[in-house]
């Protein structure tokens, strides 16, 4: 049986963000299958059973594992408005110890894009993993290209810190990625200089 010991579900002003669960599954592969021009020039390929039910089971034992494992936060984004299924957020490579830090990732269907609804699902969990789990620094990472993420990024507070060169297999072939970092008390830029 499928539990999470931590219960986690944030709240915002148009969402519930809260783990994938196996009812999920038509929502998700629907959403996935109608957005996959808009997504997988983005996304690492997807492999041969993605959309398939066997494969969406994998990914909901996964999320209650790395919860409860405090090794990630997988989420996904509910309207609270009809309960659809707008896309996901995941902090991830959640490190402790003298880091502090976690890894986000997020994707959106395609007709849920540019509506503000990441803006609002990234603050949720900035504040979650900044208050709430005691975080420091949050990173973030997207192809140079993608105009429409880097500027989400940038809106929430994500300061660009370089580039990484062959970061991540995109669409099948190693890609060079821009690097951004969010931190809970953000003082770069500034000096005690007067």
């Amino acid at each position: 049986m499928l539990t999470f010991r931590r219960k986690i579900k944030l709240e915002t002003e148009r969402l519930t963000l809260r783990p994938p669960m196996h009812g999920d599954f038509n929502a998700w592969a629907a959403l996935r299958d109608y957005s996959r021009d808009f997504l997988t020039p983005w996304e690492p390929s997807w492999a041969s059973d993605h959309l398939t039910r066997k494969g969406f089971t994998n990914r909901v034992y996964w999320a209650a594992r790395s919860i409860n494992g405090g090794t990630a936060i997988p989420l996904f984004l509910i309207r609270r408005d009809d309960d659809a299924l707008l896309g996901a957020i995941t902090l991830d490579n959640i490190r402790r110890g003298p880091a502090q830090a976690g890894t986000l990732g997020y994707w959106i269907g395609e007709p849920f894009a540019r509506l503000g609804y990441m803006s609002e699902a990234i603050a949720a969990v900035q504040h979650h993993a900044f208050e709430k789990i005691g975080l420091s620094r949050l990173e973030a990472a997207c192809l140079p290209e993608n105009t429409p993420s880097r500027g989400l990024l940038e809106r929430s507070g994500f300061k660009y810190e370089g580039v990484a060169q062959s970061y991540l297999q995109i669409h099948g072939r190693w890609r060079t990625h821009v690097l951004y970092a969010s931190l809970r008390s953000d003082r770069r830029g500034r000096t005690d200089a007067g």
